[in-house]
């Protein structure tokens, strides 16, 4: 931990963390309801079937049917991570949420992290 953390504040910051008996910053909250089993019907197996469907005729509507326009990933594999360096991919999450959280905190934007276990630029290569 950054050597500029006194003992007080560095507690302080672990017992954030993992306060609540949930640890972390973010978390995943539907946006539909989810009550019943018609609900869930609807929202997975055989409802979600329609949009799909819709989307794989028309794909400029996956913004009507999905979260795709208000999403966005936070990535690293933890190797320039702030004033930290290469601390690795689990190091690195706490960051990444951090990032997550002001995605949606200050542009209400939902974001998810994600941290990838490895450095090879061919494995991570979108190809």
């Amino acid at each position: 931990m950054n050597d500029d953390l006194d003992s007080t504040t560095k507690q302080e910051a672990l017992n954030y963390h993992s306060r609540g008996g949930k640890p972390g910053k973010i978390s995943i909250m539907p946006t539909k309801p989810l009550s019943t089993q018609y609900d869930l019907s609807l929202a997975y197996s055989p409802g979600v079937a329609a949009p799909c469907l819709e989307i794989a005729k028309n794909p400029e509507v996956v913004y009507d049917y999905t979260a795709k326009s208000n999403c966005v990933a936070v990535i690293s594999n933890g190797t320039a991570v702030l004033g930290l360096g290469n601390i690795g991919p689990l190091a690195a999450k706490p960051v990444m949420e951090g990032k997550a959280v002001l995605f949606k905190r200050f542009a209400d934007i939902d974001a998810v992290d994600i941290e990838v276990g490895t450095e090879n630029i061919e494995i991570l290569s979108m190809q």
